[in-house]
């Protein structure tokens, strides 16, 4: 708990009809994109936000935050903060957002309700309310939804205490105003948390974290108690939670998150071609990019409008940069010194950057600091270091570079020096510098990805 396209409509509404409980006219749509909910921390916690947080992505792999990846909505009610934020896309095409009523990491903290908002793009959230879920002197962690066709209802999954140890409860809501007294929909006698269910085939998939990682069960009912393990412990090996499962746009793929606590803060991913195989193959940190400080995500599909009208909010003025060959480190200051290291990292402001037009020549970029904004990269000796402008032609022409296609890869970017052109900006023994680059390693120490 602590923690592709457009294609052809027909096709692609049936399967996201059973997987996420669409009736028309949600059925009829066509999903080109991604919405994430989440909260923020880092290993520190000094990025902590106990409110909202949404990112966007065409293609469910790499994420750009709206609003500058500050919260949307904060709850003001219960703890007046959220954990495990989740978006169900209701039979009638608008949204519901749920989450946990919990501030910061007090796990001793029991509430039987949870935070609800109602919205209608992910853009405004409405009728801001608390469903009480149960009745027991316990928490309601990890909430999520499902439309049950059989009851005619909504199924509200998350965790609580029965019997000495967490089990997933099911509470039933027509309207996510009021809700049926919690019942026991998985327990399988040791702590669970974390559900997650999607259905394909009709078979309804249920995932969850239990002991060493993440599990997945299936049943062919909703019913409660009917859900048996099928696939073995899946995890990164470190410590997992926060499944996730989210529908390719096309095929019958699937990919599925994880977030772990060692650090605190990094997702994991990984693919699967069907559902049913049980059988799960770890995606290297080279294919996807998670918003920054982002925990315990939540996944939906969007339309072409939702996702450009969300778009249209703001991207954010700063980018993060991600090293081709050791894809989970990030171009970052630290004690002036430009280097990458392993996200994530406190202080986490450290590799947020503005790529602003070069200071030598408009054409090409240089790397503004935005926690020291009168500093930008600039290199000394061949050296890149962090350093104050002085306003002059050296100075500028130290701190300019050119983007081009990356030398490793032509769909990454690579910096070359405005001042010495036979350089490329690259890491070597993760510290930054500028050389002539020649052999295959090189190329790769010289390659980055510009995103969020």
């Amino acid at each position: 708990m602590s923690s592709q396209r457009k294609v052809g409509g027909a096709v692609l509404a049936a399967v996201l009809a059973v997987v996420f409980g669409f009736a028309s006219p949600a059925a009829a749509a066509t999903y080109a994109g991604y919405a994430m909910a989440y909260f923020t921390e880092s290993p520190n916690m000094s990025a902590a936000n106990y409110g909202l947080h949404i990112a966007v992505s065409s293609d469910g792999l790499n994420w750009t935050p709206i609003n500058q990846n500050n919260p949307v909505v904060t709850p003001t009610a219960g703890a007046l903060g959220l954990r495990d934020p989740y978006i169900l896309r209701k039979q009638d095409g608008t949204f519901e957002v749920l989450a946990t009523d919990l501030k910061g990491t007090d796990w001793s903290y029991n509430s039987q309700y949870i935070h609800v908002w109602d919205s209608t793009d992910l853009r405004s959230f409405t009728n801001y309310r608390r469903l009480k879920v149960n009745s027991l002197a316990t928490h309601s962690w990890a909430p999520e939804a499902f439309w049950d066709a059989g009851r005619n209802q909504y199924g509200v999954i998350y965790s609580s205490v029965v019997g000495g140890h967490n089990v997933i409860m099911v509470s039933y809501t027509t309207d996510f105003r009021t809700a049926t007294e919690g019942t026991v929909f998985f327990d399988n006698g040791t702590d669970v948390i974390d559900g997650n269910l999607v259905s394909q085939g009709g078979v309804n998939y249920f995932y969850y974290r239990g002991t060493g990682g993440l599990f997945g069960a299936k049943s062919s009912t909703l019913n409660p108690g009917s859900f048996t393990t099928y696939t073995s412990v899946i995890n990164p090996g470190r410590g997992v939670e926060a499944p996730q499962l989210a529908p390719a746009l096309s095929g019958n793929g699937y990919t599925l998150w994880g977030d772990t606590y060692s650090p605190n803060g990094r997702f994991f991913a990984w693919s699967t071609s069907s559902l049913s195989t049980g059988s799960w193959t770890l995606l290297n940190d080279r294919t996807y990019t998670q918003p920054l400080n982002s925990k315990h995500l939540g996944i939906t599909p969007l339309t072409a409008t939702e996702l450009s009208n969300l778009l249209a909010t703001g991207t954010p003025t700063w980018n993060r940069v991600k090293s081709y060959n050791y894809p989970g480190r990030y171009i970052r200051h630290y004690n002036n010194v430009g280097r990458i290291d392993e996200y994530p990292f406190d202080q986490w402001q450290d590799q947020q950057w503005k790529l602003v037009p070069g200071l030598a020549d408009s054409a090409g970029v240089s790397f503004q600091s935005v926690n020291y904004p009168t500093m930008y990269l600039r290199h000394y000796n061949y050296a890149i270091q962090l350093a104050t402008s002085d306003g002059t032609t050296a100075f500028k022409g130290d701190a300019t570079f050119y983007k081009v296609a990356g030398l490793a890869d032509s769909s990454w970017t690579s910096f070359r020096s405005y001042n010495y052109s036979d350089r490329y900006l690259r890491h070597s023994n993760y510290v930054l510098r500028i050389d002539p680059i020649s052999t295959a390693t090189e190329k790769q120490d010289a390659t980055f990805k510009v995103g969020f």
